[in-house]
């Protein structure tokens, strides 16, 4: 924070804007249960306030939490502070509280019971938080709260005296999530909110990734015609520096808008760049620097290893075979030739023989059945034992490799292949994998081309393909998309997309039958606007019927 003030008094800022939250990170949690936090967020923005004392120097507007002073309700705030010489002037407290998908902040946050406009550098202004500008009844055909407190600020405004009651101005602090599309969702919304109301709206996003949360900032800025005039770089902290009321900007980043194949490439390289930021900030949060990959020299370790890569550097990337007798030799090559397309370290490690040792010590109580799959699963699980101690000696953390379409349908091993710290790609459907994958090697081979062709297969079992147990992806993904992410019926998705019920009753049954297996996964970086994890809350024990 002090290096990005400093960059804006510079060039000449008289106000620094900083995330929701922003001393401490969104979201904090249960960590707002400790006072100890608390107070240590708020001498933290006693500090930010610090940076505003001097002559000419800029004002800051900081997220934080804040303790109540009231006796009643809950303990803490979420706030806006507006600092200036050196001293908090002015606190807006949030009113509109998230409680779904992945928030709840009703949980730990009392909510605003009133907002005010106030005035920095002699400009008035009326500040927001987040969700306080998320509930336009003319941009949401339902709104999720009784109030609007733009509305309420913007009849402030209507009785202000001249000369504040000029040129318009909405200043929002946000922790706003990514998922496909949010960027364009957000521009649209507040560019007719700031039509509407003809004032300049600026909307300040965090930017960075904690647990399975990825910010991906893109702050901007939008004109009272509703046309965004400045905005910030995507998934990288950046300083955009403009000027509300003539509209002129420095250091924005181009605004472009994309349609058809662009907007698809768009999509493509976005989920890259959050994916790689997820990465990232996991490990680097958690305090490691390394990660091992098990590379079966199919298409989803490929990618996950070509994502770890990007995150962390090769050095810091260890690659690790482990064949069994069912392994072709094709996909023992394909890991290897990746590896070193990659730059990586590759080790292989043979599980034959260990396999063989467990078969021999379950043979009492598999004698006379067939092979299905408790033998198939074994392997999963040997490798997935292995990854782990090497995780244990060298303190890298092992990365899964398990997609969304796998995911949703089981069709992944406990304690196996679900081994791991991380779900890189657990939010990216199978389809997406490779659009991704192609998407890696656009300007050279990275990911071999055998890989990439290859019929997908678990090889647990001579001849094995992923078809043998689900749909084709291309017929699989857009069924478990509309049931998963817009929670679509079986009857819903037939009418929309033209397809057999059985099959439809068929994979809805796979996703439920499997929830006990996806609540013991590792965290999921999410991308989409329904991932699995912590936006979607769906009892194990229950009574499916489809």
């Amino acid at each position: 924070m002090a290096e990005f003030v400093e960059r804006a008094a510079a060039q000449g800022a008289a106000l620094v804007m900083f995330p929701e939250l922003a001393t401490c990170g969104y979201p904090p949690a249960d960590l707002l249960e400790k006072e100890s936090f608390v107070m240590r967020a708020e001498e933290t923005l006693a500090a930010v306030a610090e940076l505003t004392r001097g002559v000419d120097r800029p004002a800051v507007l900081c997220g934080s939490p804040m303790r109540c002073e009231s006796a009643s309700g809950k303990r803490v705030r979420n706030v806006a502070a507006l600092m200036e010489d050196g001293e908090i002037r002015f606190v807006q407290q949030k009113m509109l509280l998230p409680f779904y998908d992945v928030f709840d902040e009703q949980r730990y946050f009392e909510p605003a019971r009133q907002q005010s406009l106030t005035v920095v550098k002699g400009q008035a202004v009326a500040i927001t938080i987040c969700e306080d500008a998320w509930n336009d009844k003319m941009f949401w055909p339902r709104q999720l709260y009784p109030v609007d407190p733009i509305e309420e600020l913007m009849r402030q405004w209507s009785v202000l005296p001249q000369p504040l009651s000029g040129h318009r101005l909405i200043l929002n602090i946000s922790a706003s999530p990514f998922w496909h599309g949010k960027l364009e969702v957000r521009q649209r919304m507040l560019g007719a909110l700031a039509k509407r109301h003809g004032a300049t709206l600026v909307m300040v996003n965090q930017v960075g990734a904690n647990d399975s949360l990825i910010f991906d900032g893109g702050s901007f800025a939008v004109g009272p015609g509703g046309e965004v005039f400045a905005q910030g770089c995507s998934f990288a902290e950046d300083l955009v520096v403009f000027e509300t009321e003539t509209e002129a900007a420095s250091g924005a980043a181009s605004v472009v808008a994309s349609s058809g194949v662009d907007a698809g490439r768009e999509r493509t390289e976005s989920t890259w760049n959050a994916l790689v930021l997820g990465t990232r900030d996991y490990l680097g949060k958690c305090g490691f620097k390394q990660a091992i990959v098990g590379l079966s020299g199919g298409i989803d370790s490929a990618l996950v290893a070509a994502i770890a890569v990007a995150a962390l550097g090769a050095e810091n990337v260890q690659g690790v075979g482990m064949p069994s007798e069912f392994s072709s030799s094709g996909s023992v090559t394909d890991a290897e030739k990746l590896a070193r397309n990659l730059g990586i370290a590759f080790s292989t490690v043979p599980i034959r023989e260990i396999y063989t040792q467990f078969s021999q010590s379950l043979e009492p109580f598999f004698a006379g059945t067939s092979f299905g799959i408790a033998e198939e699963n074994l392997q999963p699980r040997i490798r997935g034992s292995l990854l782990m101690a090497l995780s244990n000696k060298t303190g890298a953390l092992v990365l899964t490799t398990g997609n969304k379409s796998e995911m949703a349908c089981g069709y992944c091993t406990l304690y196996g292949d679900m081994v791991g710290a991380l779900a890189v790609i657990g939010d990216v459907y199978k389809t997406e994998v490779y659009a991704l994958s192609h998407w890696v090697n656009r300007e050279r081979e990275v990911i071999p081309n055998d890989t990439l062709t290859k019929p997908p297969s678990a090889e647990l079992r001579p001849g094995q393909k992923d078809t043998d147990s689900l749909p084709p992806y291309d017929a699989l993904d857009p069924i478990l998309r509309a049931y998963i992410e817009e929670y679509s019926s079986a009857e819903e998705i037939v009418r929309t997309q033209g397809v057999d019920l059985a099959l439809v009753r068929k994979v809805i049954r796979l996703v439920e039958l499997s929830e006990y297996k996806r609540q013991q996964a590792a965290p999921v970086l999410k991308v989409s606007r329904k991932s699995f994890g912590m936006g979607r809350r769906f009892p194990i024990a229950a009574r499916r019927e489809v």
